[in-house]
Formats: C-alpha cells, structure tokens, sequence
C-alpha cells in the first residue's frame, strides 16, 4: 500500500481531517456539479451563487484538511474547529427556523463528531493517537 494511503501512518487525529476533508471537497463541490440534484436534496435556494460559493470554501478548507494530512504537516486545529461549528450553528439554527430542510441536521450531525473527534483526540499526545 503506498505511504499516502497508508490510515495507520497518519493517527487518529490525521485520519479524522482526512475524512472531514474528504467530506467538505464532496459536499462544497456537489452544488458545482450538479445544482439540480444538490437543490433536490437540500431544497430550493434563492441565490445558487451563495450556494456555489459556500461550496468553494468548503472544497478548498477540505483540501487544506487532506493536504496537512496527507504531508503529516501541523493539523490546522482552529480551522477545523471553527469550520465544523460555522457549519454546525447554521445547520441547526436555520433547521430550527424553518428556513431550511431538516437533511442539514444530518451534516450537524457530522460536524458534531468531526468537533468531537479534534477535541478529544487533539488533547492526547500524538503517540497516544496511533
């Protein structure tokens, strides 16, 4: 297996911005490739440009996520922080409004672990998270 894919080489803490990275390019870049099934899925948005611009920012915080993984670099601890709990707060909150559909409690939900998994496993000591 090449080093790259190698999960176990880059530890617990490693894995989850990798996953979280690939989560956040999936999910910023659907509404860019498909706006039709993005909207059916999420339902309907006044100005998709929001919608695509959104989604560049996640793409691009999801590679920064996979790249600092990938390169066993310093994780970017408060981006993840910050980015999870921006998408976290505005998927509840705006759920709980009305405003949109309840499927971003499901993305709440991810970024709820994604927070979890960065608290808890970025207060041990790296040997602790192989």
């Amino acid at each position: 297996m090449s080093r790259w894919l190698n999960l176990r080489n880059r530890g617990v803490l490693g894995n989850a911005f990798l996953f979280q990275g690939a989560y956040f390019i999936i999910t910023g870049i659907w509404p860019l490739l498909n706006m039709e099934s993005f909207l059916v899925a999420t339902g309907p948005k006044q100005d998709t440009w929001l919608v695509e611009m959104v989604g560049l920012l996640a793409a691009s915080i999801g590679l920064t996520f996979i790249v600092a993984s990938l390169r066993k670099q310093r994780l970017p601890m408060l981006l993840g922080y910050s980015a999870a709990l921006s998408f976290l707060v505005m998927d509840i909150l705006y759920v709980a409004r009305g405003d949109i559909s309840r499927v971003y409690l499901l993305d709440a939900a991810i970024q709820a672990i994604f927070i979890a998994a960065i608290t808890f496993f970025g207060a041990r000591k790296p040997e602790q998270n192989k």
